[in-house]
């Protein structure tokens, strides 16, 4: 039966442990801590904070403890697929505990991430994971200065204080490239959005290949400032034909862009991948089921996010942080959206 209070009341850490015939801390370890906790007794103090509607106040932890068991996640886009990959890791790795996560979207400018770092390190939170860094170098002293933990998700090749999950996006765009090469288009495109660090790193691998195999053009690059979708695809394939008339394949920075891509090239008539070959990035959820299916570059979106949200939860729990870099790599997928590479005579 749930036990109601009157307006105004409210129940306490205490009246749980009354109720229970515990102490205090062993409630507060159960909400805290759980595994410490036997199984039965944690159900049957959870039942208790149930039925006694009893809520934490998170103030008055943050006073008594170091932190206010609140994780700042600090991503580029809201409404990136490839960050929602990330942000179900972190939530997954979170589930089960009593850390909260607060979200924060920077929409890749500089002056809005160093704002959201300022506002998450006066909250007195337990850790922050920056999932952009856009403005690396502008939040590097109020890094240097935070009193919690810090993980950033960067770029493998990028200079970084503290934790790093990171990947190494120059090897992966010129990894599909190099398969676009292999499969025997040579008027390759790259397609993407907002040019934000990450992207800029991938133009660059791409680029690379591109001028080794001596067919680098300025004009193969085509962006646009605005968050990947496949609206963006359809628009993008378009101009790219229209400055380069006899382009056979496109490097997409985000599987919605070759989503949208492979529909217009569709309406256009091209035959994929005979006309047109296309290589996504990402392998978001819908790549192994288009019709043809996907080739992209694998990125560990999820991992990312669980590992971050570990590493946050391990030093807010007094373990100590280590200055590193943890490369999650990549993997190149081909699927169908590619042709078949030559077998040698």
């Amino acid at each position: 039966m749930r036990l109601r209070r009157g307006r105004g009341e409210r129940t306490t850490l205490h009246d749980v442990a009354n109720k229970a015939g515990v102490s205090a801390i062993t409630v507060s370890r159960v909400l805290r801590e759980p595994e410490k906790v036997s199984v039965d007794l944690r159900k049957r103090i959870l039942q208790l904070i149930d039925e006694m509607d009893y809520v934490p106040d998170q103030a008055a932890r943050a006073l008594a403890s170091r932190h206010n068991s609140t994780f700042g996640v600090l991503v580029a886009s809201l409404t990136n697929r490839a960050f929602l990959g990330f942000m179900q890791g972190v939530e997954e790795r979170v589930r089960d505990t009593s850390y909260r996560i607060q979200y924060a979207n920077t929409h890749n400018d500089i002056e809005e991430e160093k704002r959201q770092v300022r506002l998450l390190l006066s909250q007195n939170t337990a850790g922050i994971v920056l999932g952009g860094m856009e403005g690396r170098e502008a939040v590097a002293e109020l890094l240097q200065r935070a009193a919690c933990p810090v993980v950033q998700v960067v770029d493998i090749g990028l200079q970084t204080a503290g934790t790093a999950i990171a990947l190494n996006h120059i090897d992966a765009a010129a990894a599909a490239t190099r398969h676009l090469l292999k499969c025997g288009y040579r008027r390759i495109a790259i397609l993407g959005g907002s040019p934000d660090e990450r992207s800029r790193r991938r133009i660059e691998g791409f680029s690379t290949v591109m001028r080794e195999a001596g067919l680098f053009e300025r004009s193969l690059i085509q962006y646009e400032n605005a968050t990947t979708s496949t609206q963006m695809g359809c628009r993008l394939l378009r101009r790219a034909l229209k400055a380069v008339p006899d382009i056979d394949a496109v490097f997409c920075q985000n599987d919605d862009i070759a989503l949208g891509v492979l529909f217009e090239a569709q309406r256009m008539g091209k035959r994929v991948p005979e006309d047109l070959g296309i290589c996504g990035y990402n392998d978001l959820d819908f790549a192994s089921v288009m019709e043809p299916p996907l080739t992209t570059v694998r990125t560990p979106l999820f991992e990312m996010g669980y590992r971050s949200a570990d590493l946050m939860i391990r030093a807010a729990s007094g373990k100590r942080l280590e200055t590193q870099t943890i490369d999650l790599g990549f993997e190149l997928i081909e699927r169908k959206t590619t042709r078949r590479i030559p077998t040698p005579a």
